[in-house]
């Protein structure tokens, strides 16, 4: 019989969003508790100093609980925070914010702005990806009526931690519609055709994964992978959903033979409409493609770029360096206020679309690299393309390359905006640059509405 540990307060949440409580000298990781309850958990992992687990009984709500809104919520693992008040959320947050550049920076910091709220707080995702399963996740209510489940078919999200189980979706409050309209017609249109659900363990079956990209033009792109290639069977899927949903305007499709659901390295095919989705902003049009990344929230993109703008400070006269520029977004929302900017991105196609955003809005006054960051961004780099006024950093989770740091500082721009996904590296890489570089501002921006996650723009100067 598993461990039960009774009357656990819960005072906070940890980096991954689990909330934390005490007892003696023992943390307590619990899922899906709120700061304020008090509840009764079972373990489910012991270590020396810590446990994880998942809760029993309550004897105290918080009075920041709130009731979900998502039917899956207590399986699926996508808004671990759907249970905690909005305005808690915010708080929680700002405190990690907080917490990662004054205690692993070390920072002078000056007053860290309230997060920027998101509008909406549901339906704000412009991309999700499912997964195809012949192995369904069951709940808690299936397996207690006893009842022989036949039908282990699935087509959704995966459970946290288990990287063969997936759970089943209804109705999803990430995306707007015709995302869940789309799904579940190609699920029970699957079911019907009896086409294989793949098996994640043992790599066989049909259908994989299932990606729905829409935008904020009204354009909606819908990407289906196959284990391997079956043109009759293909063509019937894809064929259903091009006369089933008008709405869509870019079909295509992807054959990935390979164990991980990854198909950035291969092919994506077009089967029907554009190969493409455009995206709008203050009037510039961006080009979207099936392997293109682009802010997923993208009412609260506009604002991330206005306050990367807001912090850049252009005049007209200034080079501006885009590094971990992506499809260009930034550099071409900065363009109009800048002398010349220069973007830089590791993906080659991401590149192409930065060109072609460039091209399809007018802008003449960009210019686009590939390639590793660390080896293309180094002072030759900037000898040739001149000193840099101002530099924007939007780097992945890991943050900056050591050799990417020791490339700016000799360069010395007068001005960085550091946007991260990760307050925790940003702050170990601003630590690196305080020598040279005083923070003026920090603006921390709710991209993703009931996670733990947070995205931080931080202004430098130099001193």
């Amino acid at each position: 019989m598993q461990e039960i540990i009774e009357n656990v307060e819960v005072v906070d949440v940890a980096d991954d969003g689990k909330a934390v409580g005490r007892v003696s000298d023992l943390v307590v990781f619990i899922s899906h508790a709120v700061p304020g309850d008090v509840v009764d958990v079972r373990v489910t992992r012991k270590r020396k100093k810590y446990v994880e687990s998942i809760p029993v009984r309550f004897t105290k709500y918080s009075e920041w609980r709130v009731e979900p809104v998502c039917s899956s919520f207590a399986a699926c693992g996508g808004c671990k925070w759907q249970d905690f008040d909005y305005r808690q959320q915010l708080l929680l947050k700002h405190k990690n914010v907080t917490d990662c550049l004054l205690r692993i920076g070390k920072l002078d910091v000056p007053s860290i702005a309230s997060v920027l709220a998101a509008d909406p707080v549901v339906f704000y995702r412009n991309k999700l990806e499912f997964t195809f399963s012949s192995n369904r996740w069951l709940t808690t209510e299936e397996m207690q009526t006893g009842d022989e489940i036949t039908n282990r078919n699935a087509l959704g999200f995966h459970i946290p931690g288990m990287f063969d189980k997936v759970l089943d979706i209804d109705r999803c409050h990430l995306q707007p519609d015709p995302s869940n309209a789309i799904r579940n017609a190609i699920r029970e249109f699957a079911l019907q055709e009896d086409m294989p659900f793949y098996d994640l363990r043992n790599h066989r079956g049909y259908l994989r994964t299932l990606v729905i990209r829409t935008s904020s033009t009204g354009e909606v792109m819908v990407i289906v992978s196959f284990h391997h290639e079956d043109t009759a069977m293909r063509e019937k899927l894809l064929n259903f959903v091009w006369k089933r949903f008008p709405a869509v305007t870019s079909l295509m499709y992807v054959i990935n033979p390979k164990p991980n659901d990854s198909f950035t390295d291969l092919e994506v095919h077009l089967y029907k409409g554009t190969p493409h989705i455009m995206e709008e902003m203050e009037g510039l049009k961006f080009k979207v493609g099936p392997k293109s990344f682009y802010q997923t929230n993208s009412r609260q993109a506009y604002r991330l770029y206005g306050i990367v703008r807001d912090f850049a400070g252009l005049t007209g006269r200034e080079i501006v360096y885009d590094l971990y520029t992506g499809t260009g977004t930034i550099a071409n929302f900065l363009a109009a206020k800048a002398k010349k900017v220069i973007g830089v991105e590791y993906i080659g196609e991401a590149i192409e679309d930065a060109k072609y955003n460039s091209a399809i809005n007018g802008i003449k006054n960009t210019l686009f690299y590939a390639g590793d960051m660390k080896d293309v961004f180094t002072m030759e780099f900037i000898r040739q393309h001149g000193t840099p006024d101002v530099v924007v950093l939007d780097p992945p989770r890991a943050g900056l390359h050591t050799k990417v740091i020791e490339a700016l500082l000799p360069a010395m721009p007068q001005r960085m905006i550091y946007v991260s996904c990760n307050p925790s590296s940003q702050a170990r890489d601003l630590a690196l640059m305080q020598e040279f570089y005083r923070i003026t501002a920090v603006q921390p921006v709710d991209m993703f509405p009931h996670t733990h996650h947070v995205e931080n723009v931080v202004s430098l100067e130099r001193k």
